[in-house]
């Protein structure tokens, strides 16, 4: 077992923490191998009624996956990159199908891994921490971690404003959109905690008996004009509308949309909607796995990391550089299935 990650049983509840306070606890692989190891340890223990996961020190939830290993290895052969997300999906899928609770503290930055280490779980609960985002599409990648399944059920087009944009949302928004079952202010997690380990059978009513009213959800304000604006599938059609509004608000979000890699966003439109239709969680996996192998190799993603995280001149030179140079073919390529023999596959 990894230091990055602190495994316990506390009477009849399993405890996952994210311990890489310094990394905003992001996740590697051996932190997502460690999980998987205790949710099967777990799953056939009697005793063990529920499960929490939650960060430990510092700042957190977590803020994603191991973005410089995923560049550096895409830079190469790739393999390394396939062995951290073919471990990630299948932790992404363990937690879906879980059988017995499972609670997430969403308490800090939710992105990316994050996101998709929270949303399979039972109950996700925000605080006033909560900063919730899927910002892939600024480093050349794309909203994965199931990604495809989740923002693609959200109301209207809010799934696919929030894929291209990456725009950040807070835990109102998170309560309005589903995506947070809970709101608990900060200050009770840990009485909440206590009483999940002396009453694992009564979470519901823990939760629902300490949870506390947010703000009202920004995004809502905007909903008119993101199902709008946001209507096509078609990225240049976007544009196109956000061009033509002439309002602050679509001008401020073209303006977003033009800094991001047009190659991954017409990814991550493709993602949306074939995800929509997507018959099972694993199905969708599978999917994510092929076309996130495709990715990492690709010079957008590693030109992307080395911008925003690596030199952090946040000046990207996405090739292609505008949606039109990013050709129907391309994206195809992006989305050809593996070989079986490496397609992922749920274990």
């Amino acid at each position: 077992m990894t230091d990055d990650l602190i495994v316990a049983n506390e009477g009849p509840v399993g405890r996952i923490r994210l311990n890489r306070p310094k990394a905003l606890h992001a996740l590697n692989l051996a932190m997502c191998e460690g999980v998987l190891e205790a949710l099967e340890a777990w799953r056939g223990d009697a005793s063990v009624e529920a499960i929490v996961v939650d960060h430990a020190e510092g700042r957190g939830f977590c803020a994603g996956g191991d973005i410089r290993m995923l560049a550096a290895s895409g830079a190469g052969d790739g393999v390394a990159a396939r062995a951290f997300f073919h471990a990630e999906y299948r932790m992404n899928h363990r937690l879906f199908v879980y059988a017995k609770p499972i609670v997430a503290f969403m308490d800090g930055i939710t992105m990316g891994g994050g996101v998709g280490l929270a949303l399979p779980c039972t109950y996700r609960v925000a605080t006033e921490n909560t900063k919730f985002a899927m910002p892939e599409t600024g480093i050349g990648l794309f909203p994965d971690v199931g990604g495809g399944w989740y923002l693609s059920r959200l109301p209207g087009r809010i799934g696919q404003y929030l894929a291209l944009t990456g725009h950040r949302i807070n835990s109102a928004d998170c309560l309005a959109l589903g995506l947070a079952t809970h709101y608990l202010t900060s200050a009770k997690l840990e009485s909440v905690k206590d009483w999940i380990v002396e009453r694992p059978r009564e979470i519901d009513v823990i939760l629902e008996g300490s949870s506390d009213v947010p703000d009202d959800a920004e995004i809502m304000t905007h909903r008119d004009d993101i199902d709008r604006l946001f209507a096509s599938d078609v990225l240049e059609e976007i544009y196109a509308a956000l061009d033509a509004d002439g309002g602050e608000w679509a001008a401020k979000t073209l303006a977003t949309l033009r800094t991001k890699s047009p190659q991954t966003m017409k990814v991550s439109l493709r993602l949306l909607h074939e995800g929509a239709a997507m018959a099972s969680f694993a199905d969708e996996m599978k999917q994510e796995y092929a076309v996130g192998a495709h990715v990492v190799q690709r010079h957008d993603f590693i030109e992307g990391v080395r911008a925003v995280i690596v030199d952090k001149d946040n000046a990207p030179r996405w090739d292609p550089a505008t949606p039109e140079g990013v050709s129907d073919h391309v994206i195809d390529q992006i989305f050809a299935p593996l070989p079986e023999a490496e397609a992922w596959t749920p274990g």
